[in-house]
This record gives C-alpha cells, structure tokens and sequence, in this order.
C-alpha cells in the first residue's frame, strides 16, 4: 500500500480533529487486530486461545463479581467487534447519524453521547442479568461487545432533536428520524426474546441515555461539559473593563434555535438560522 495513502488515512483518524472519523478508526483498527491475531493462530495451531482471551480482557462481563478485574472493559466492549457484519452495520450507521449529529451539536457532545450511551448499555446489561430470572442463571458466563449501544445512543439523541428530518432509505423513500428511531426501539425490545436478550437490553440502555441527554440539554443542562478541559490559566479581568456578553447572546440564539427544532422540525429553520447553527456545531 503506497505510503501517502497510510499517511492520509491516520491523518483522518487521529490528526484531522474529527471525533466521529477518530471513533470509527478506533473501532476497525481493534477489529482488525483481533482478527489478524485469529488468522495467524488458527494457520499455526488450528485454535485461537489468544484471540479469545484478547476478546474477554475487551468485553464487559455480566456478572458484577468479574468487574473488579475487568473493570475497563466498561469502556473497551464499545470498540469492540469480532464479526465483520457486526462491525459493518454499526459503523455505517454511526456515519450516518453521526454526520447528521454533528451537524447540530457539537463533537464534545458527540463524545459524550457515544461513551455515556455505552456506559449505560453495560449499566442496563448487567442489571438485568442480576434481576431477570431468564438471565441470571448464566450470569456468570455472559458477556458483551460490541458499539451497538452508543450507535443506538446518536440515533437516538438525533431523532429527538431533529425528529421531522428525513433521510432516504432504499425501499422506503424518505423517513423521518423519529420513526426511524421508533422502529429500532421496538426491535430491540422484540428481540429481548431473541438469542442475545443481554445486547438488545444493552441497546435500549443507550437509547434511554441519548433521548435523556437531549431533553436536558433542551433544557439548558449540557451533561458533556465534563468532558471539557478545565483552563489552567487564571484569567484576571481588569477593573474598569467592560465584560463581553456576546457568548452568552450566542448561547440564548442557539438555545431559541434548538427549541423551535424540537418544536416544529428542522425544515421549519430560515437560512440565517441554518447557517448560525452550523457555525455554532463547528465550535467547541
């Protein structure tokens, strides 16, 4: 593979700024490690018992006794995949409506829907296998992997704040998110009686995260700003300098903008609206 194309693709994962270029950069590169370590077992030994102590040290376990030596995998299990499919499907609709997030928000709150929606995927995950009878009894085995939480939490987070935009899907025609997201909510919840009750609970987790998150900061309450970097400088105001107000009227129009979304649809927005709102998801 010519150099300048390895160059120009860790440029666009790691060095480019972008959040959602970078998570799906971490995702194929743990994919493609998990499975290169497969291939070179399975040719030598015919097993893989590397690979599959690889993939347990990265997935959350079930059972609350096992956290306290895994206790990573809270956040490991969310950029994990074994099977080309799984990867595959989470990640295009992570582009997907990731783009379509980070065209209203911002990527500190990307960041924060991702890995909280995760978080509350395994938190939902491992309560229920604590206090459902149909679970419980394999505890103890179980465990998960896999980006479908956090993916489950953009779509999510999207649909609530934009939830009249349409996207086109093949045989569907144009669909608004809010019954996209409706769908997938209640396949979830189907397929808790399917053959992976954990993961489809774990979905509903991180869609009860983003659609939380999103009517908070609706609200006014921005939940990502722990995430935020915390200035080590000490800025001192002088006396008879008058202090700005210009962010906090930028934060008010912004604020305005994203009620009358939630209100009346994205389409509803005049250009000048458009535009301010792009400017201000550009923005940190």
């Amino acid at each position: 593979m010519n150099k300048s194309v390895i160059r120009e693709l860790y440029d666009n994962v790691f060095q480019s700024g972008d959040r959602l270029n970078l998570f799906i950069g971490i995702n194929v590169l743990v994919f493609l490690l998990i499975n290169l370590v497969a291939v070179f077992e399975f040719l030598f030994t015919r097993t893989t018992p590397i690979t599959d102590w690889l993939t347990t040290q990265l997935s959350v376990p079930a059972h609350v006794s096992a956290l306290p030596y895994r206790f990573w995998t809270t956040f490991t299990y969310m950029f994990t995949h074994r099977a080309l499919f799984h990867l595959l499907f989470n990640m295009l609709w992570l582009y997907w409506m990731g783009r379509i997030f980070l065209g209203f928000l911002n990527k500190q709150q990307f960041t924060f829907t991702y890995l909280a929606g995760g978080l509350a995927g395994a938190f939902l995950f491992i309560l229920a296998y604590h206090t459902l009878p149909a679970l419980t009894t394999s505890a103890i085995s179980a465990s998960m992997l896999g980006a479908s939480a956090s993916v489950m939490a953009i779509v999510v987070a999207v649909a609530t704040l934009v939830p009249n935009y349409s996207i086109r899907l093949l045989f569907f025609g144009n669909v608004r998110l809010k019954y996209l997201a409706l769908a997938y909510f209640a396949m979830d919840i189907i397929g808790i009686a399917s053959e992976n009750p954990g993961g489809n609970i774990a979905h509903i987790g991180g869609a009860i995260l983003g659609f939380i998150y999103v009517k908070q900061l609706q609200n006014g309450n921005d939940w990502s700003k722990i995430l935020k970097k915390r200035s080590k400088l000490k800025v001192v105001q002088k006396q008879n300098q008058p202090v700005s107000d210009s962010s906090m009227i930028d934060q008010a129009i912004i604020d305005s903008i994203l009620d009358k979304i939630s209100k009346s649809g994205y389409e509803s927005l005049s250009s000048s609206e458009k535009k301010q709102l792009f400017k201000a998801s550009k923005n940190e």
